[in-house]
Formats: C-alpha cells, sequence, structure tokens
C-alpha cells in the first residue's frame, strides 16, 4: 500500500468516494483537453501551454478519484503532482517533473506576463500531455 499520510496529515487530502464514471469523466475532459491543445497550437501558444498542463492535471485527478482520494485545502494543483510522485514512483519522476514545471510557468503566461511560451515550447507541451494521459488511462484500467 502507498504511504500518503504526509498528505493526509498536511490536510492536502482527504479520502473519499468516488464513482467509475467520475473517474471517467475526469479522464474524458483530460482527453478533450489534449485534443483541444493540438488543435490551438499554431493560433496561440500560450494557450495551447495552458491547456495541455490542464490536460495532465485532469488525467491526474482522475487518478486521484480512482484511488480513493480528493485535494483538499490550498495548492490543489501542486497537490496533484505531489500525490501522483507519490503513487507512481521513480518510474514517473520526468513527467512528473515536466508537469510541475509546466504549473509553474502556466501560472506565469497566465497571470503574469505575454509572450512567454513559444510555438515549441507549446509542441512539446502537447506532446508530453499526450503521453502523460495515455499513461494514466492505462493505469486505470
Amino acid at each position: 500500500m502507498t504511504d500518503y499520510s504526509e498528505l493526509l496529515s498536511a490536510g492536502r487530502i482527504k479520502r473519499g468516494r468516488f464513482s467509475r464514471k467520475q473517474v471517467q469523466d475526469c479522464l474524458q475532459i483530460a482527453e478533450r483537453d489534449v485534443q483541444t491543445a493540438q488543435n490551438l497550437l499554431e493560433s496561440s501558444p500560450e494557450w495551447t501551454f495552458n491547456i495541455a498542463y490542464n490536460a495532465m492535471h485532469q488525467a491526474g485527478r482522475s487518478y486521484l478519484f480512482h484511488k480513493g482520494y480528493r485535494t483538499a485545502g490550498e495548492a490543489h494543483h501542486a497537490t496533484v503532482i505531489r500525490f501522483l510522485e507519490i503513487s507512481l514512483g521513480s518510474k514517473s519522476a520526468e513527467p512528473l517533473m515536466l508537469m510541475d514545471r509546466m504549473r509553474r510557468k502556466r501560472n506565469r503566461a497566465t497571470y503574469d506576463m505575454v509572450g512567454t511560451i513559444s510555438r515549441k515550447e507549446a509542441s512539446d507541451a502537447v506532446s508530453t500531455a499526450c503521453a502523460f494521459v495515455t499513461e494514466i488511462a492505462r493505469h486505470l484500467k
């Protein structure tokens, strides 16, 4: 059994009961967002990046629900990443490190500065999100 005590004691996650439909709905949002990000790549690199990150976040949420948890308190996005690090372990270290970088950069691009995301960076984000959502879907089967 995976030890989530760090997150539980800090009040960052709570146990919950989630239906298979809730898990699948969240995963479908992630899949939709990957497709939307691909469609926007040429016209809006910043939104492409944001939506690609959101696809990863939604896939992560579906995994939390699958495991019987939800985020609580502050820093929901960082909590999803930390939960995945604990649960998925070292085999997912690289995509989760990329997801965390995307989370921080998305905040800057969304709230602070225009022109922070290049087309190449947006394209890489879409590729990362696509692979990550596919991997989480595999874990949910």
